[in-house]
């Protein structure tokens, strides 16, 4: 994530009710409904500083067999071979992430 002010990077910094290493994702997992997790963003470069609250609407969960089971319920091979072939096809209409992924090895 970048500074909107000067392009430098910004650390993004989840509510005073967690702490300073959480990440949003895991403040959102352990969210409960009507939860507000705040978050804020800072450009230790410029100063640069915004504040954002997440409010938490409602939860769904499903069981972790509900994956299985569906796979279970699958027993022809080209019907995962085309819903493989799909996503690898939705990946590439994708816009790129290229650039961003520059400074990274794989």
């Amino acid at each position: 994530m970048d500074c909107s002010a000067c392009g430098s990077s910004v650390t993004l910094e989840v509510g005073p009710d967690h702490p300073p290493s959480a990440s949003l994702t895991d403040a959102l997992l352990a969210a409960d409904e009507d939860e507000c997790i705040e978050v804020s963003r800072n450009c230790w470069n410029c100063g640069w500083h915004e504040e954002r609250q997440v409010r938490v609407a409602s939860i769904e969960t499903t069981e972790g067999d509900e994956i299985t089971d569906e796979l279970a319920a699958i027993e022809s091979l080209a019907t995962l071979e085309d819903a493989l072939a799909e996503i690898r096809r939705q990946r590439r209409l994708e816009p790129s992430t290229a650039d961003t992924d520059a400074g990274t090895s794989e």
